[in-house]
Order: structure tokens, then C-alpha cells, then sequence
């Protein structure tokens, strides 16, 4: 990560900038807090400097055990922020999923799970994950019981506009798809992409490679707190084009960034 991505906190570090509102208008205390003249608010630098560390660590992926290990601090603080910012991400996420329109990739993927045998559907112990892909754009994942048509299309419905093309590859429960819309579907057992049609869902595909890579940092992660790692994946996928780090501060602190 380059430095002019780290910049975005630089005078929030030099105590110059409030860390909630983001004015100037910022005293130094004797005691070392920052004290904003707009806003009132007030925090220890000690302690803003430690939090804005862990959350370049978080931007950064590094797993927290490890970044308390680099930053010599109790595990339990680094965890402390790091949940806190993924529970913000996982609402943040849903709150602005928009409705997906034109062509759109889907495809479901099974993760984590100990057990060996069966892969894909039906595999044991596994999450369910559905995900819709806006080709060139945003995507929606969801964590889901099963994969039955009626599961299936309520999400379809709900995050997609009607109308829309769909690309899905040939399992059944798409089947009732071509009613909402016009369906394209690619063959697996065949191919990964129709010779014919040229139909395929590589996108979606490369963004379940995408997630496992980053779950493949964090050595399992439980099923309870799946959901958030996801929604975080999801976001720093939809906000590929911005600088992250900066999202991440304006979450954690709750401030809108001018």
C-alpha cells in the first residue's frame, strides 16, 4: 500500500484535524487530547494513533493475533476494533446495496466446513453463500439455509430489477428465472464458457476466488461470525475503485469526510 493512501489520516495523527467531524478547528490539550472547538468532542491522541494502527492492519488483512504481535498490544484491543469495523461494515453493506439491473452473473459457493467427501452442492458442514454479480459493477452475497428454487428467486427478486439478463450456469433451481427475465445458462459439466453462446459466469466465479483468498489469511473463521467477514469482502469489492483505508476511517469514527 502506497503511502498517499495512508496520508488521508495524517492530521488526524498531528492532532490537527477532529477525528469525528472532520474540522481544523482543533486545541491540543495539556493532557495530550485533541479537543474540537466545532463539535466538543475530544480524544487521546495516544489512543487515536493506536486505533488508526490497527485499522491500517485491517486494511492491510492482517489477521489480529498477528498485528498485536507486530504492534505490541493485548490481542484483545486489536480484536476489540477489528469487530467493531466489521459490524459496521456487514450494515453498511446492506444499507447500500442497490438493486442490480442488466447483466447479471449467480452462482452459489459453499465455505468453510472440516469435513472431507462431497464438494460443492450438498457438501457437509459447509456455509451457504448466494451471490449476484452486476457485470462491471457492484455485487450482493447472502448467506443462505439452502439452495431451493423458492430460496433462490426471493433474493432475485428482492436485489435485482426485472427485466434484467441473467447468466446462471444449468442448476435447476433457476429454471423458473425466465420468467423474470431473459436466462442464459452455461453448461459446467461441459465447459466453464458456451463455445456456442459464449455465456459464462467467470465473474462471479472470480469473486468466490477473490473471498477464499482473503478467508484463506485468516486460518477459519466460525460460522457465527461469517456473515460480517463476507460483508466485508463484499465491500471492499464494491469500493475496489476508492481508497478503502479512508472508508474505514469514516466508519469506525462516524464522521462524513469532506
Amino acid at each position: 500500500m502506497s503511502y498517499s493512501q495512508f496520508s488521508c489520516a495524517a492530521n488526524f495523527l498531528r492532532g490537527r484535524k477532529c477525528i469525528f467531524c472532520g474540522s481544523f478547528k482543533v486545541n491540543r490539550t495539556a493532557r495530550g487530547y485533541a479537543k474540537c472547538r466545532k463539535c466538543q468532542r475530544q480524544k487521546s491522541l495516544a489512543q487515536l494513533r493506536r486505533e488508526i494502527e490497527i485499522l491500517k492492519g485491517f486494511y492491510q488483512q492482517v489477521p489480529a493475533y498477528r498485528l498485536a504481535t507486530d504492534l505490541n498490544l493485548d490481542v484483545k484491543s486489536v480484536t476489540r476494533v477489528y469487530q467493531k469495523l466489521r459490524t459496521l461494515l456487514y450494515h453498511t453493506a446492506e444499507l447500500e446495496g442497490t438493486v442490480l439491473s442488466g447483466q447479471i452473473e449467480m452462482d452459489e459457493a459453499y465455505f468453510g466446513g472440516r469435513r472431507k467427501g462431497k464438494r460443492g452442492r450438498g457438501a457437509a458442514g459447509k456455509s451457504i453463500v448466494f451471490g449476484l454479480l452486476e457485470r462491471d459493477g457492484r455485487v450482493y452475497t447472502k448467506v443462505v439455509p439452502d439452495v431451493s428454487a423458492e430460496q433462490l428467486m426471493q433474493h432475485i427478486k428482492a436485489k435485482t430489477r426485472k427485466g434484467s439478463v441473467y447468466f446462471t450456469d444449468s442448476f435447476r433451481g433457476y429454471q423458473s428465472l425466465k420468467r423474470y427475465g431473459k436466462h442464459h445458462t452455461v453448461n459446467h459439466s461441459k465447459s466453464m464458457v458456451d463455445k456456442k453462446t459464449k455465456n459464462h459466469i467467470n465473474g462471479i466465479e472470480g469473486f468466490w476466488s477473490y473471498a477464499k483468498h482473503i478467508l484463506y489469511n485468516y486460518r477459519g473463521v466460525s460460522k457465527y461470525h461469517f456473515p460480517m467477514y463476507l460483508k466485508e469482502i463484499e465491500f471492499r469489492f464494491n469500493h475496489r475503485k476508492d481508497n478503502p483505508f479512508k472508508l474505514f476511517l469514516n466508519l469506525f469514527f462516524g464522521y462524513d469526510s469532506p
